[in-house]
């Protein structure tokens, strides 16, 4: 029998997520007021939760809670008083992104079902097996990968019992989703905390190829390839949209669920997006899913399409006919809007009223017959009332003891005490007991879940050792420091090195001393490339910033660090990376403050780092950037672009910030902030927190000047972890300019 993907609709306020099930979506993602990666959706309370589980419940649709963030040490009290409330709800699944969230439900939470955010930017077959480790039993797939990409990936995944998810249609990221610090270092508005505010639709200074919104892609539109999805065996088509209002949600979810049905019933696929095309748009692309990635993918214009379409579609049409179909395309907006009022008013998400009557005397149990809208029940204590006791059983009292079912689908409407006689007494354990009992029964028999208390984690005493320095490179050119130098030498690969795997291997053989650096993205052939390295090489150490390559390492024995792009910015990040998958150490994130990173607690034996030099990476790209930027000979990438293309270019925005576009051999397209982050300060702020400290001596060529060779920079970054008072203006002097906003803001 033909099955039928999941259609998983976005749910960015109450009316989206009822609009949403009145389309038929089979499943809705949505956020609470806290913790997940949309902040700008309006998103949900918690007392909303129990009525959007029933009426979703009721509609044949599942609901999932997006908690995709990196969390602070501070918000995990929170967290833990979140998740104690959740495990006592009907919700179908948790998205996450943050790998102590990963440990959380692992170890603590163990009863919900886990889908790995799109925010992980899993994209290889070592990423899969990460996340099976981790219990995940869904995982959202990059958006950049083609369909044979994503073919061979699911197929993984299936044999790791995982369910794969890819989205269909929305807004595209310019970046790899969960790698991008643009809005972060801009305006510390962190894509990683639900608070990206956008800059790559910004409009920029006219660049060489005439464009004024170089960074600014097409929507996502799989709506003509259901076939190929299908014969891919991917589990769930997902719809982007939860900043986005309930007659867009509705509209896209009604149109997806009609191209499903039809191909379901008759084989058959529309090609007409007509419907698609009156919501909100930026045209359409499905260039990232066939393979094709080319200059059409962009459009110089950030607003909606729709009034563009439709002159399009009617080329012929006179200025008066014109207006009669925006007059007319207008009316079928409005008209859509006021049918769907009227259809999810109609969707009642109030709590149940509850009526409870007590009843009792002194020397008989505890009577409580409790009245729902579809029932009724009676519950009777197993100890006697007495006329002795420690409180009186009254109204508040009784109110306060049973005021856990408030936070349930249900309310108390009415507690009746009539019949019940005054001044007595019931042992706090009988009427938790009762309550107990009660819980039960409106839950379908289902026993609440106990809070859960974390053990707790003591701070490790500062080392008191210096710490060591290290030196990140990039060219062979730069192997000579292995040998001028007592720092530890990381070299970054890039991101495809296949044509060169075998120069490599021998590099690293010859020196002993070089340690490999693994990048964030390694897709395909790329992916096996770096796994080919690693087994051939079996270098004593390494880092690494893609978790497939970490998952490798750690299954092969080999001991590893998690790189700085990992996001790392809690305790139980580290334990998970520590219990889970044997890795030794980690780069904590440059997006914490001084508070943020002091906060978190180091297991034992596991030892912490920190970038204070490096250029400021602010977003990498599968697309090809010069397209709108210098203009480029070759319409689409090929197979030659990404390990041969050498390029950079500049752009400028209306804040008057330069960025920085590289493309380096063998690596994406990278946008780099205009100026290095250097940070000399973190020394002394926390001494004996880290172990080791690093800098990046790459060639990216920003406006920092770097005034002295490689060989006397890193002989003054050792002076000044060995306590020189004053290297760090010799730096300062020999580095300019430079920035550290990053740790003076930190993420809020």
């Amino acid at each position: 029998m033909k099955r039928i993907p999941e259609l998983l609709a976005p749910g960015g306020d109450i009316d989206a997520i009822k609009a949403a099930i009145f389309a038929g979506a089979d499943a809705i993602y949505c956020g609470l007021d806290r913790f997940n990666a949309r902040n700008a959706a309006a998103n949900i309370s918690f007392d909303d939760l129990p009525g959007i589980l029933r009426l979703a419940h009721q509609n044949n649709c599942r609901v999932f809670l997006t908690l995709n963030i990196i969390f602070l040490e501070s918000e995990i009290p929170a967290l833990i008083g979140l998740l104690n409330k959740l495990q006592n709800t009907k919700i179908d699944g948790i998205i996450v992104q943050d790998l102590g969230m990963f440990y959380l439900l692992t170890t603590y939470f163990k009863g919900f079902c886990i889908h790995a955010s799109t925010q992980l930017t899993t994209h290889n077959e070592g990423q899969i097996a990460f996340l099976s480790k981790l219990k995940a039993e869904r995982v959202n797939l990059s958006r950049e990968l083609n369909i044979q990409e994503i073919k061979a990936l699911t197929a993984v995944a299936h044999q790791n019992n995982i369910l794969t998810e890819v989205f269909v249609h929305g807004s595209n990221c310019i970046s790899f989703s969960g790698i991008c610090y643009m809005s972060s270092v801009q305006g510390g508005n962190s894509g990683n905390r639900g608070r990206c505010s956008q800059p790559c639709r910004d409009s920029y200074h006219t660049t060489a190829a005439a464009k004024d919104y170089p960074l600014n892609l097409k929507d996502n539109s799989a709506f003509d390839d259901l076939q190929e999805l299908y014969d891919a065996g991917v589990d769930a088509l997902k719809i982007e949209g939860r900043i986005k209002q309930y007659d867009y949600v509705y509209t896209v979810v009604n149109a997806w669920k009609k191209q499903l049905l039809g191909f379901y019933r008759d084989d058959k696929i529309s090609n007409d997006k007509q419907d698609l095309y009156k919501v909100f748009n930026r045209d359409f692309s499905d260039a990232f899913l066939k393979g094709e990635i080319h200059k059409d993918m962009f459009i110089d214009h950030p607003r909606d399409y729709s009034i563009q379409y439709l002159k399009q579609n009617n080329p012929d049409a006179t200025e008066d006919e014109m207006e009669a179909l925006l007059q007319a395309w207008y009316a079928g907006k409005d008209q859509l809007k006021s049918r769907l009022e009227k259809e999810i008013k109609a969707f009642d998400l109030a709590k149940l009223p509850l009526s409870i009557e007590v009843s009792g005397e002194c020397g008989k149990p505890l009577k409580l017959r409790v009245k729902t809208p579809d029932t009724s029940f009676e519950v009777i204590s197993e100890i006697k009332l007495s006329d002795r006791g420690m409180q009186v059983l009254d109204y508040d009292m009784l109110m306060k003891r049973l005021k856990a079912i408030n936070d349930t689908e249900f309310y108390i409407e009415q507690l009746n005490l009539d019949q019940l006689d005054q001044q007595v007494f019931l042992p706090f354990n009988a009427l938790t007991a009762i309550k107990k009992t009660i819980l039960l029964q409106l839950n379908d028999s289902t026993e609440t879940a106990i809070p859960i208390q974390l053990p707790v984690i003591e701070k490790r005493s500062p080392l008191k050792t210096n710490a060591e320095l290290a030196v990140f490179i990039s060219s062979p050119e730069d192997v000579y420091l292995c040998n001028e130098t007592d720092a530890t030498i990381y070299y970054q690969l890039s991101d495809s090195f296949k044509h060169d795997l075998d120069a490599l291997i021998t590099l690293f053989k010859n020196n002993e001393k070089l340690i490999p650096c693994f990048p964030s993205v390694l897709i395909g052939e790329d992916y096996k490339a770096a796994v080919a390295l690693l087994h051939d090489v079996k270098p004593r150490l390494i880092v690494s910033n893609n978790t497939g390559i970490a998952y490798e390492a750690f299954r092969s024995g080999i001991s590893w660090i998690a790189g700085p792009f990992l996001n790392i910015a809690n305790t139980y990040s580290l334990l998970c990376l520590k219990e889970k998958f044997n890795c030794s150490g980690a780069f904590l994130s440059n997006e914490l403050n001084k508070t943020q990173l002091q906060q978190i607690k180091s297991p034992a034996d596991f030892e912490l780092f920190y970038s204070i030099f490096h250029p400021i990476v602010l977003m990498t790209s599968r697309q090809c950037l010069f397209h709108q930027v210098t203009g480029c000979e070759k319409d689409s990438m090929d197979e030659d672009c990404l390990p041969y293309c050498e390029k950079s270019a500049w752009i400028t925005n209306f804040k008057n910030q330069d960025l920085l576009i590289e493309k380096s051999r063998g690596n994406h397209h990278r946008i780099y902030h205009e100026t290095a982050f250097l940070n000399t300060d973190i020394v002394n702020d926390l001494p004996g927190f880290f172990v080791g400290y690093s800098i990046d001596l790459s060639n990216i060529k920003t406006t920092t000047q770097l005034k002295a060779d490689k060989k006397s920079l890193i002989q003054l970054f050792q002076r000044l972890l060995n306590g020189d008072a004053a290297s760090a203006a010799e730096i300062r002097q020999n580095i300019h300019p430079a920035t550290h906003a990053q740790y003076i803001k930190g993420i809020g």
